[in-house]
């Protein structure tokens, strides 16, 4: 599409996107054509899929991963859902820096993640991070089974 009708999609003035566009700080793959006419060319689309996310408290409770596991493998089979992580942790619900959580909430390719109860994903302010991950511009999408 031309530079003016993606400025436009984006909210931006033409001037602003042809700025851009000639900084090199254009966010997809763009070009100018011998006429002068820029030119720019569609995002590729990057699979995106579910992660599954099992949590216990202690280590006592390992074996408990596995069950959550499995029953959030077949919930996922059931509604024909595409999985590209699985995650697993032993951690306090209350703790906020759980570096396998923290990985997830960075990883492009999940647009939702499959807990079997909220409180897997986090003891309290459950509901602010569901808000920001539903928000239109955030990447990924929180869903308890």
């Amino acid at each position: 599409m031309k530079l003016s009708e993606w400025a436009k999609q984006q909210g931006l003035t033409y001037k602003g996107a042809w700025k851009m566009f000639h900084a090199g700080q254009l966010p997809l793959r763009a070009e100018q054509l011998p006429t002068g006419t820029i030119i720019v060319h569609p995002a590729e689309a990057k699979p995106q899929g579910v992660a599954l996310y099992a949590r216990v408290s202690s280590a006592d409770q390992k074996a408990d991963l596995d069950r959550q596991l499995a029953r959030l493998s077949q919930y996922a089979a059931e509604q024909r859902l595409l999985v590209v992580e699985s995650v697993r942790e032993v951690g306090s619900g209350l703790n906020g820096h759980r570096r396998n959580m923290l990985k997830l909430l960075s990883n492009p390719q999940v647009s939702a993640i499959v807990v079997e109860h909220r409180e897997r994903l986090m003891r309290f302010g459950f509901e602010y991070v569901e808000a920001a991950l539903v928000a239109p511009w955030a990447q990924a999408h929180c869903h308890g089974t």
